[in-house]
């Protein structure tokens, strides 16, 4: 018979009352300590989230405001440049993530809206349309290619991105706005001497159509039209905007060169269909914003 082993006696190292307390309270706080979120914190983790297309950090572009900490709910704003950016929802699941990797948080929301600014023009002596921040010039160097189209698409696209948005149809000779904006039968009416324009959808229209009867042609010259354009942009209570859309009229004539030599135009969208001909003639446009800004 095979003798049993001894079994294996374990030290017992013998300890004060008082150290068994200061064990378990220091067990306590590792286990129940949670750093504490601040604002300063949040800021510094999205001082490393990138605009991806001005390629600068949102904290030092002003785009993060309003940042508020309550224990571990976070919540700010994403201030963009523009409603209608295309990175919108990138650029907020970004700031969403950096925000939950900040010690100490637990949720974060995150309130995306926009600022538009004006544009700077590079040139002296042209003269803004009062409460307009930007003009955006719709041109073709030909007619029929879709540019009234891309005009109101364009206009209806920024007011549903949340942007306070007009539309001028000043294509003299042919206006098309009324049409695809359902506003034939508009009738032009003034308040205090100022051209009170049209609404479709929440944007303000206003077009050389509504002073016209059906199928009557424009038969102006230049001074005329260049007196029309002038009283379209500068008497009209267009109210405060971020954008203006101008539909042009084809071509390089008076009224698309006298538009960017008497008001500063932030942009222009030069329209075109893929055929030689109308090829030909758009960039005769585009070397005409290129040289007068």
């Amino acid at each position: 018979m095979t003798p049993a082993r001894p079994r294996a006696v374990l030290p017992v190292v013998s300890c004060t009352e008082k150290e068994r307390k200061e064990d378990a309270m220091s067990l306590f706080k590792k286990r129940g300590h949670r750093p504490e979120a601040t604002v300063d914190g949040v800021l510094s983790a999205l001082s490393h989230v990138m605009d991806p297309e001005l390629g600068r950090d949102l904290v030092s572009l002003s785009m993060i405001r309003n940042v508020t900490v309550s224990g571990g709910d976070v919540s700010l704003d994403l201030v963009l440049t523009t409603p209608a950016s295309p990175r919108k929802s990138e650029m907020q699941e970004a700031v969403e993530k950096a925000v939950l990797a900040v010690p100490g948080v637990s949720s974060v929301d995150v309130r995306a809206g926009a600022d538009v600014q004006a544009a700077k023009d590079p040139m002296e002596g042209r003269r803004p349309v009062e409460g307009v921040k930007n003009i955006l010039a719709v041109a073709s160097g030909k007619g029929g290619v879709g540019k009234s189209t891309v005009s109101a698409n364009v206009a209806v696209a920024l007011g549903k991105a949340g942007a306070r948005v007009g539309i001028l149809d000043a294509d003299i000779y042919g206006p098309s706005i009324p049409t695809l904006l359902n506003l034939n039968h508009h009738q032009l009416m003034g308040e205090n001497g100022m051209i009170l324009p049209a609404a479709a959808d929440g944007i303000k229209v206003l077009s050389i159509g509504f002073m016209l009867e059906e199928d009557s042609p424009v038969i102006w010259r230049g001074p005329m039209l260049m007196q029309a354009l002038s009283q379209f942009l500068h008497g009209t209570k267009w109210g405060e905007l971020d954008y203006l859309v101008i539909d042009l009229p084809p071509g390089t004539g008076d009224v698309p060169l006298s538009l960017v030599q008497m008001t500063p135009v932030a942009g222009a969208i030069v329209v075109t269909t893929p055929q030689d001909l109308a090829l030909i003639d758009v960039k005769k446009a585009v070397r005409m914003f290129e040289k007068v800004g």
